[in-house]
């Protein structure tokens, strides 16, 4: 099983991430290439080598019209590194006051869908870099007490911060790894002056996305993790947790431009096989009794159209010795608070709980057989000294309809 592990000991922003991914890609330069071609107007993006600490690794320069975006301040450490609009503010990218490139242009997130929908990259792509602005959209959001489509954003709406997003949604799809864990998040510790004043670290917002997330303090004072950074790994991480048992094949390191003291500033990604990989996932749960059983089907139904990796149910005894239903829906912890909304939406329950699971699974594939039949999809799963196969059973039916024949029997022909 292939796993990529992040070490964060000095947060984590959009460019350190891209850069450590970019370290471990085979073919770093065609992958600039592509991105430099995906048109992202005006952005122009390359690697250089860098070192802090006495480390090693990538860092990715990111060009607006020719200017460099950390020409003037050096780090998103530097106190400007989180959404400016819930906490001031802090720029994701070392940003040049003076050179004046358009700088208090501001966004809304359907301004960013549509940007993102334009430019050359897959489906899944796109999908996952609209997903990661929804986290820092909704955190905003809960912040400051606007919808989500009123939100605009700054910093984190700027060209830059979306080539920074798309770029580590595109390393992430290419590398492709079965599980992605990370450490705990180093978030930093102290104040942070923005324009709505002084404010603590983390900033609200990057707090609101790292719900649920182990993080620390450490020992730099002065604001870590970004928005950004914090909502790709709330996005892609399956789990935050210390490294577990991995064969190394390659170990990426993107470098900050700022230098620090108290250790080297950098993300480490690390990828490699790993047999037992646990993926952590939330169980929701809900007791019901005043629900009948089409209002529970049509809620179970809206919680896989929300993203449930599963729904089930459970007849339970509750008191006053009436019968009741046991509602139970696995999800994504990134998917949490949406699950958690479409439950309370779709449901009378008034209360949920939530059990933290560690879900290991084999390795799937889909494959097609062409039959004189017509196709024939089969689900390959393998992995623990196992390999099964199932044939997709609605094509199974397909056969017994279309030859008038059982489902016993449209299984032999295959």
């Amino acid at each position: 099983m292939k796993l990529l592990y992040f070490d964060c000991p000095m947060g984590a922003a959009g460019d350190m991430l891209m850069s450590a991914l970019l370290d471990l890609h085979p073919n770093p330069e065609e992958f600039i290439d592509k991105m430099n071609n995906m048109g992202l107007s005006g952005v122009t993006i390359s690697r250089e080598k860098a070192k802090s600490g006495g480390i090693t690794g990538t860092h990715v320069k990111v060009l607006i019209n020719g200017i460099s975006e950390d020409v003037a301040e050096t780090h998103h450490h530097h106190n400007h590194n989180a959404s400016s609009v819930s906490a001031g503010h802090h720029h994701e990218h070392h940003h040049n006051h003076a050179h004046g490139h358009n700088h208090h242009e501001h966004r809304s997130l359907d301004d960013i869908d549509k940007i993102i929908s334009r430019l050359k990259i897959s489906e899944k792509v796109k999908n996952d870099a609209s997903s990661v602005y929804r986290i820092i959209a909704e955190a905003e959001s809960s912040v400051h007490g606007e919808s989500v489509v009123d939100i605009h954003f700054h910093e984190v709406g700027r060209l830059d911060a979306i080539a920074d997003i798309v770029g580590v949604c595109s390393l992430i799809e290419e590398i492709n790894p079965d599980k992605i864990i990370s450490s705990p998040i180093c978030v930093g510790f102290g104040t942070v002056h923005a324009a709505h004043g002084i404010l603590p670290v983390p900033a609200p917002a990057t707090a609101l996305i790292l719900k649920g997330v182990p993080i620390y303090g450490g020992e730099v004072q002065g604001e870590l993790c970004t928005p950004t950074g914090a909502a790709l790994l709330k996005y892609f991480a399956d789990g935050f947790d210390s490294m577990p048992p991995i064969k190394i094949q390659k170990i990426g390191c993107g470098i900050g431009t700022r230098q620090f003291a108290e250790a080297p500033n950098c993300v480490c990604a690390t990828i490699g096989e790993s047999g037992s990989v646990p993926h952590y996932i939330s169980e929701l749960c809900c007791n019901l009794d005043d629900m009948t059983p089409e209002d529970i089907g049509y809620a179970a139904q809206k919680l896989f159209d929300g993203g449930a990796l599963d729904v089930f149910t459970t007849p339970i005894g509750m008191k006053k010795n009436r019968p009741g239903t046991l509602l139970s829906c696995l999800c994504k912890q990134s998917d949490r608070e949406k699950i958690l909304k479409l439950i309370f939406k779709h449901t009378s329950t008034i209360g949920v709980r939530e059990y933290t699971c560690e879900r290991y699974t084999l390795d799937r594939r889909e494959e097609t057989a062409v039959t004189k039949y017509g196709n024939i999809s089969k689900k390959i799963s393998s992995g623990y000294g196992v390999s099964k196969s199932k044939v997709e059973h609605d094509d199974i039916i397909k056969i017994a309809d279309k030859l008038n024949i059982s489902i016993s029997e449209a299984k032999k022909l295959i």
